[in-house]
């Protein structure tokens, strides 16, 4: 039977006409608010960067991976570090036991990034990092490794994902509470605004929250109010919003429903575009301009069937292209099971590079302009994010509908009504709860394996780092570090300094969590 609604709940008509009188018009492709896309030739004038998801083991084996796809057509570096350095804390530490290089790649010190980097025209090739709590000293690594090679930062360019506000909300990759973590991002944000104009400083993340099981309607809406709750931070910390808007990004999902999907991206560049002009008093256009990065969705891949995932990849890579994407991710077929392998690394990759250089869509800017049920979903979007929007201003922002646990409970019931419609097979999920196939065995498939010597090595390679560097060096770095933390002076440069003098990520880490303090999440009682 045909639906009714969508997942969001937005009514489905048999027939669009017209929307008369459109109340939300999208503008000229290039033009304000942007709805059509953030410039005017779009994919005429380039396409979108190509960029894999990637990281894991030591340093060593992802530099290898990293060469391996800019060999076949990767345009973009991207990142994915082991959970050990995402929460801070060094291999050998007990609390990295069993995790070291299993989710990603484990950092360390600034030998692991200068192994991790090696070979790659940091001038010439973007990299951007996954990473949060402590993005801004992964980012100071970067910087160290690039001072030493002798590249200016002002040649450099990237993104960092530095958002930690959806950490609290949807992943759980937190360290320090609320208010610090606020100034580590604003002094990443300040820091680079002067010394690394190039560089995302963030990059305001949507995907984690629909992976936690948001609808189209709440992405949008409570990744633009953590994006408002940045701009409020900034502006706090006494910094000119149009110095460092300009380098705010996004990160988008996409997920299955593909109209609804182009339809989001229209919505979320129209909100933003009008939060940052009149709510904010941007004028800088690049300020208004929401630029977004986009990865195909992992909760929507399959175990049964992992082929079958090639084609829902497929379909969500074209709706973030046909949705403006600046910078797009495409999942491995195998990434249900576990990382992915070179080989389905590649098919993803060649996966945009056939929609892009084969299927015409990137011949016509917004070719989907003009479609009665793109705008409809468009306008339905918008009223309906905008007024739930509203709804967290009305609470004081998302901080304090992130600490009250309202966001996080609001999203738990979203995925809870989601998994019942999966499994009343009113949703449907081919080969799982309809058109399984008995004979399938997704057992055979060659998966991507973490053996355990990975941990034993990295673990060797850390003492023998910290055994062989200056230690009166690391102890004043990590003394200047501390009585800056302790005060209010931009924290950026102690890092790079501290790093660069041999101080180890979790030594770093170590000094903010004694001076901040340690979150402990909110429990929520039904």
């Amino acid at each position: 039977m045909p639906r009714e609604h969508n997942a969001s709940g937005i009514p489905l008509e048999p027939v669009y006409d017209a929307v008369e009188g459109n109340p939300h018009e999208l503008g000229e492709p290039g033009a304000f608010p942007f709805g059509r896309g953030i410039r005017g030739d779009m994919y005429r004038g380039r396409l979108w960067t190509m960029r894999q998801y990637a990281g894991f083991a030591t340093a060593a084996e992802s530099n290898a991976r990293y060469r391996y796809l800019l060999e076949r057509g990767t345009t973009g570096l991207s990142v994915a570090f082991d959970l050990p350095t995402q929460l801070g804390y060094d291999s050998d530490a007990p609390q990295a036991r069993g995790e070291v290089g299993k989710v990603g790649v484990a950092i360390d010190s600034i030998a692991d990034m200068e192994t991790l980097l090696e070979g790659i025209p940091l001038d010439r090739v973007t990299v951007s990092m996954t990473i949060n709590a402590p993005a801004s000293i992964l980012l100071a690594l970067l910087l160290a490794v690039a001072r030493r090679r002798g590249i200016a930062f002002d040649k450099l360019g990237g993104t960092v994902q530095n958002d930690v506000l959806k950490e609290y909300v949807a992943r759980g990759t937190y360290i320090y509470p609320p208010a610090p973590s606020m100034r580590l991002v604003t002094d990443v944000m300040a820091y680079c605004a002067r010394e690394v104009p190039q560089w995302n400083t963030i990059s305001v993340s949507g995907y984690h929250i629909r992976e936690a099981g948001s609808t189209a309607v709440e992405e949008i809406a409570f990744t633009l109010s953590n994006g408002k709750a940045y701009l409020r931070a900034a502006r706090e910390a006494g910094i000119v919003l149009d110095s460092i808007a300009p380098r705010i990004s996004f990160f988008w999902n996409s997920h299955n429903d593909f109209f609804e999907e182009v339809a989001k991206f229209r919505a979320a560049r129209y909100l933003w575009a009008h939060i940052a002009r009149d709510e904010f008093g941007c004028q800088d256009p690049r300020s208004q301009m929401l630029r977004f990065h986009t990865q195909t969705g992992g909760s929507t891949l399959t175990a049964q069937e992992p082929e079958n995932n090639v084609v829902r990849v497929t379909l969500q890579a074209l709706a973030a292209v046909l949705g403006g994407t600046q910078s797009l991710h495409t999942n491995g077929k195998d990434e249900a099971l576990a990382l992915p392998t070179s080989e389905s690394a590649k098919i993803a990759l060649r996966t945009q590079q056939i929609i892009g250089y084969e299927s015409g869509v990137a011949d016509v800017v917004d070719p989907l302009a003009g479609s009665f049920y793109v705008e409809s979903l468009t306008n339905a979007l918008v009223e309906r994010a905008g007024a739930l929007i509203a709804e967290v201003d009305a609470m004081g922002g998302s901080i304090a509908a992130i600490e009250s646990g309202w966001m996080q409970a609001r999203i738990a019931d979203s995925a809870y009504a989601a998994q019942q419609a999966i499994e009343s097979g009113e949703a449907v999920v081919v080969g799982v709860n309809r058109f399984a196939d008995p004979e399938t065995d997704a057992a055979k498939l060659p998966l991507q394996r973490i053996d355990e010597r990975v941990e034993r090595e990295q673990v060797a390679r850390t003492k023998a780092f910290r055994a062989a560097r200056d230690g009166a060096a690391v102890e004043s770095a990590l003394a200047t570090l501390r009585e800056t933390a302790k005060g209010t002076g931009n924290l950026m440069p102690r890092f790079v300094d501290a790093v660069d003098s041999g101080a180890t990520l979790g030594e770093i880490c170590n000094v903010l969590r004694d001076v901040f303090g340690v979150y402990r999440a909110r429990e929520i009682v039904a």
